[in-house]
């Protein structure tokens, strides 16, 4: 839902103009409502809307007024002027700061209906515009921000988030950068959503939006991103903080989803508050096998399945199941198994 901010002094033109709107049909929400310029600009501010509906004559900062600062801070946002006067200044003005339409009083229910329905298409034809595909190189370069991002996510590590969006600002500022901002935006909350599900399995999800401030500029864009990043890790690092008691079933769930990344006895202790020595104990008391053995063993039966189905190198399936060395694999894996990969992968072939 597009947000819409109603401007206009007198309050029952602002209650036509949201009874006269097909709001749900079209994908608007009217968020708020104004009676002067500079009380608009506040809301503008804090409520971020895409729409904004707006009289000319009006006390403090009038209709023009108002036109200017919004075509100056916040360019993106779509505009419909609705005045009670067939003014030819005043439609000037309009035209000058690229409004989307200029209504009359009374408003005609079709005319509205249709300046909304166009700026809805011309917010979502900008957005698009802006999601250019990306070369290898660029999708290489994102893909190692995300993997740092996930990395310091699971470690509940602020600083190192905070150092990593520092670095993305900079790429971005450069023109290559900025002109696919829009698709590492949609890129980056798609990974925060991926992280946030696994992390807090059922856990309701925080509203995340792409408004048209935050693809007014990689500054704009890095700032939002990192608000919404930090936002899912106070959440998290809350609802592991303050738990009654150390929840092993969530801790070997998250074993189960992380086995491939470098995760350790001291790494899950920090990240569910409690010693190491305490989650050694309860975790084999309760599954019967210690925790680095689990590991072996969640990356062992994967990789079996990987090894029988024969989709992959066995190369692959060792970069695959967590392991960088292959011969180490090779090692673990015989130990485990009793047998080599390849000689278990053609003894599946027979």
């Amino acid at each position: 839902m597009l947000k819409v901010l109603l401007v206009d002094d007198e309050h029952w033109n602002r209650d036509m103009i949201r009874s006269l709107g097909e709001w749900d049909h079209i994908g608007l929400q009217i968020v708020g409502e104004a009676g002067d310029g500079i009380e608009a600009v506040r809301l503008t501010e804090a409520l971020e809307p895409e729409i904004v509906i707006t009289d000319m004559r009006m006390p403090a900062a009038d209709g023009v007024e108002l036109l200017r600062i919004l075509k100056e801070r916040f360019p993106e946002i779509r505009t419909i002027v609705i005045s009670g006067y067939d003014d030819f200044n005043y439609a000037k003005h309009a035209l000058k700061y690229r409004s989307v339409d200029y209504l009359l009083k009374p408003i005609d229910p079709q005319e509205l209906n249709a300046a909304l329905q166009k700026c809805k298409t011309e917010l979502q034809d900008s957005q698009k515009s802006r999601l250019e595909p990306f070369d290898l190189e660029c999708s290489q370069r994102l893909s190692g921000y995300k993997q740092s991002l996930r990395s310091y996510f699971h470690e509940l590590n602020r600083e190192g988030i905070t150092v990593v969006f520092g670095q993305l600002q900079q790429e971005l500022q450069t023109d290559s950068g900025h002109r696919k901002l829009g698709r590492v935006v949609q890129e980056l909350l798609l990974h925060l959503k991926e992280l946030v599900a696994a992390a807090m399995p059922g856990a309701e999800q925080q509203e995340i939006r792409v408004t048209p401030h935050t693809l007014s500029s990689a500054e704009a864009a890095v700032h939002d991103m990192q608000q919404y990043y930090m936002q899912a890790l106070d959440a998290l690092i809350q609802q592991r903080k303050f738990k009654n008691k150390l929840n092993l079933e969530e801790i070997r769930q998250y074993m189960e989803q992380h086995f491939t990344e470098p995760i350790t006895l001291e790494f899950l202790a920090k990240v569910f508050f409690v010693s190491k020595e305490y989650l050694s104990k309860v975790f084999k008391q309760e599954y019967g096998v210690n925790v680095t053995d689990y590991i072996v063993q969640l990356r062992m039966e994967k990789a079996r399945e990987w090894i029988v189905q024969e989709q992959h190198p066995i190369k692959t399936v060792c970069e695959m199941a967590g392991y960088e060395d292959v011969s180490y694999f090779y090692r673990v894996f015989k130990k485990y198994f009793g047998i080599a990969p390849g000689e278990m992968r053609k003894q599946n072939e027979v």
